[in-house]
């Protein structure tokens, strides 16, 4: 084995194994793949590079232009509305439906969207038929996948396979090359699915309620158990706060669904509507988070006003740090840094255009020269005076402190008595500082030390906590307890169909594909300041979540239970990261641009047809018009680019490369042969299409098709036997992604609304990749022969 062929097969290792794991972004393991392989020497720096100039890469991402045209100008929606004129209420013929036009538009359109544009469609035929989402979401699907094998531009793979061919001096596939085999393909598929794999299907989930008009929400997502009142007593120290200053959600992980005052109920309310005596709120959330405010009862509160030297002792200092403009922090708040935890330092105050601000100021979003003022170790301090993010900090004396961010009446002590159950916490555990505005600022031990807390840092008995905040309120809870600021109406329990009327509903949410979102957390995105929304739960691979929300961190596939007006409902229907599914609160297409996109399709898909221009040309211009004749935005066309796949397949292209020069395809065809080459061709076909059947539930499939490609060719150069059943065959494969949820972003789609579990698309997928792979094995040789 040659030196060229070891790098190259540990290269190949390395990348399977860190595309299976997922340990870094899939389009970074491609960069540096390309980038390894230029320096090593086994391609040149040009053949590195060369990936992004490829036809078939160009053909890829302009198709998602056209997709995006079509998608836009309202095609899917079109077609859907007729759905229910044709399919009537009977199940199974819903199903054959809803395969049969995911997979006419698959054929032309990229599947994820398709699968996203049919999503709001078929869930509201759910809602009007009486049946279950779980039943129709899978073959929604299964029917994007299946369309996408019957032409050439419907996935990937069949760009990629057919673009092989051209480069290695072999005729590349037709547009309709793959139609006959694919369609094959795919009715067999969809007979499977309606008459076998509904079956399979979860019958209990996401049920209708018996009047047919909306998602039965409270069996689904608990609601029953996380709603009850509470009552605001006359003396309550929330009384005149707004809801947003209530600290209500933050603190006690309450969403206020309805304020019922003097007999009239508010539902939704404003996040700046102010609470009243006597106000009974309906809350949404849960009753553990209430009891864990008896941890109030665990402190006491000092007297003895603290003295400011604690500041200016034992190597701790104050100082001034100023964000220079181009810092990355300006719109991030002190929480999403991590602040205290990243630099060791507290901040005591902000400072802002001649303004102090000392209230919530971990969830105030900085802004460019806003003056942090910061307490801790000298040292840490220090560590500032070359920070490209900062300008160097300026000391401040107690004088200087005093005079410029006067701060005595928010700084108190509060002290840890023996036998406290908050011994042995960690401040996150103990979420002191969610309940009220309370930031603890130091925390001295009983031995004199002083240190500025971290997240992990645990209290220890007689532990003073210097602390800043609304004194007011921690007087109240520290006196009188939590039922001096509400009380629990045990008598009372709400009916979540109390919460719906015609202003105001219950809707789910999902990121749409092309969303910028995922991994951030709701109070990065502040969503319910920026949309005027509840979110209720989250339901994430097969089961709800109702807690913490606000600092989860949010995934694709996430379905997101929301509570507000419909009015900003719609206005989140606008948002391209979202996906409302519900078909009346889309943004709307344009339709009256919808006959010129299919003219564009049309027109695109003519000359290719008739050999007059190379495919890569015709998509691209027909990309340029879409955007010439309005029917999507330039801004629309970038974002429905799928980018993380653009980077994937022009970075992996030449690992292909490399294993065809280096010799190292060779060596694994001649392992293929060795073993299966003695039972004949239809063996190595078989073995063949069993790798890439496997290898597509972990493998992203682009990239499993160019690591496929250079050891199909040469295998079948070794024995002699065309290769465009193998190469057909590979793209079959690769593009048959059912077994998992996380195998294609078309089954993520639909997990969180489906409600399926892991073990649904096993139980619905395995045995439809049996039924294809025998399909492939008896059509592949009658129609490329071996």
């Amino acid at each position: 084995m040659s030196p060229e062929i070891t790098i190259v097969l540990a290269i190949l290792i390395s990348v399977i194994v860190l595309l299976v794991t997922e340990w870094m972004p899939l389009e970074v393991v491609a960069l540096l793949v390309l980038g390894t392989l230029a320096i090593s020497g086994i391609v040149s720096p040009l053949d590195a590079l060369a990936g992004f100039s490829n036809p078939a890469v160009v053909t890829i991402w302009a198709v998602f232009i056209l997709s995006g045209g079509l998608t836009r100008t309202g095609i899917a929606n079109i077609l859907g509305r007729q759905l229910l004129k044709v399919a009537g209420r009977k199940p199974s013929l819903l199903v054959v439906t809803i395969m049969g036009i995911a997979g006419g538009l698959s054929a032309f359109m990229n599947n994820v969207a398709v699968a996203a544009l049919m999503l709001p469609v078929v869930m509201d035929i759910a809602r009007k038929t009486d049946c279950s989402p779980a039943a129709l979401l899978m073959p929604l699907a299964y029917g994007s996948l299946l369309g996408g094998l019957t032409t050439m531009i419907g996935t990937p793979p069949n760009i990629l396979v057919s673009e092989a061919l051209r480069e290695n001096g072999l005729t590349p596939f037709k547009l309709f090359d793959f139609t006959p085999l694919g369609l094959l393909v795919m009715v067999s598929g969809i007979a499977f699915v309606t008459l076998i794999g509904t079956r399979m299907l979860p019958k209990h989930n996401r049920k209708m309620d018996t009047s047919g008009t909306h998602r039965d929400f409270r069996q689904q997502y608990e609601l029953q158990k996380r709603l009850f009142q509470i009552n605001i007593p006359p003396t309550s120290a929330l009384v005149g706060k707004t809801l947003a200053k209530s600290r209500l959600g933050s603190g006690f992980g309450l969403n206020v669904v309805g304020i019922i005052r003097e007999g009239n109920t508010l539902l939704a309310p404003e996040v700046t509507q102010a609470i009243q005596a006597e106000d009974m709120l309906v809350v949404e959330g849960r009753l553990d988070r209430i009891q864990e405010m008896n941890h109030w009862s665990q402190l006491t509160l000092e007297t003895d006003p603290v003295d400011f030297d604690i500041f200016f002792t034992q190597g701790m200092q104050v100082a001034e740090l100023t964000i220079r403009p181009a810092s990355p922090y300006v719109d991030q708040t002190l929480s999403d840094i991590g602040f205290r935890n990243r630099f060791g330092l507290t901040v005591l105050a902000i400072g802002r255009n001649g303004y102090q601000m000392n209230e919530d100021l971990k969830s105030q979003s900085l802004k460019a020269n806003d003056t942090l003022v910061v307490y801790g170790p000298a040292m840490e301090i220090a560590a500032f005076q070359h920070h490209t993010d900062f300008l160097p900090p300026r000391p401040l004396d107690r004088s200087g402190l005093h005079r410029k961010y006067p701060m005595n009446n928010r700084i108190g002590r509060l002290r840890i008595p023996e036998n406290s159950n908050l011994i042995g916490l960690s401040l996150n555990e103990s979420r002191l500082g969610d309940t009220v505005d309370l930031q603890i600022l130091c925390i001295v031990r009983q031995n004199g030390l002083t240190l500025v807390p971290k997240s992990g840092d645990r209290f220890e008995t007689l532990d003073q906590l210097i602390v800043s905040g609304d004194f007011d309120m921690i007087s109240v809870l520290l006196s009188k307890g939590i039922e001096s600021i509400f009380i629990q109406d045990y008598s009372f329990h709400p009916d979540p169909a109390m919460l719906e009327d015609d202003h105001v509903g219950i809707v789910e949410v999902i990121f749409s594909p092309h969303s910028v979102l995922s991994g951030l957390t709701l109070r990065q995105i502040n969503f319910r300041e920026k949309y005027g929304l509840n979110v209720l739960a989250i339901w994430r691979k097969g089961r709800p979540y109702s807690s913490g929300l606000r600092d989860m961190a949010l995934e694709f596939g996430d379905a997101l239970l929301l509570y507000g007006q419909w009015k900003k409902l719609t206005v989140l229907g606008k948002e391209p990261d979202f996906l409302v599914l519900t078909e009346t609160a889309q943004e709307s297409p344009r339709e009256d641009k919808a006959k010129i996109a299919l003219t564009i399709m049309g027109a695109v898909l003519l000359p290719v047809i008739m050999g007059w221009v190379p495919i890569y040309i015709a998509v691209v211009m027909g990309a340029a018009f879409m955007v010439l004749t309005k029917c999507l935005t330039m801004e629309e066309a970038y974002r429905y680019i799928e980018w993380k796949a653009v980077f994937l397949i022009a970075g992996m292209l030449p690992l292909g490369m490399a294993l065809d020069k280096s010799g190292a395809a060779r060596l694994l065809a001649e392992g293929v042969v060795s073993l299966l080459g003695p039972f004949g061709p239809y063996a190595v076909l078989f073995g063949i299409l069993v790798i890439t059947f496997l290898a597509t539930s972990i493998i992203p499939t682009s990239a499993l098709v160019v690591l496929m490609v250079p050891i199909a060719l040469k295998t079948s150069a070794s024995l002699g036997i065309s290769p465009y059943a193998l190469m057909m065959g590979i793209a079959m494969a690769a593009s048959s992604s059912f077994t998992s949820p996380i195998s294609h972003p078309a089954n993520v789609l639909v997990m969180g609304p489906g409600g399926y579990r892991f073990i649904d698309y096993v139980k619905v997928g395995a045995p439809l990749t049996l039924v294809i792979l025998i399909v492939l094995m008896l059509a592949l040789p009658i129609l490329w022969p071996l």
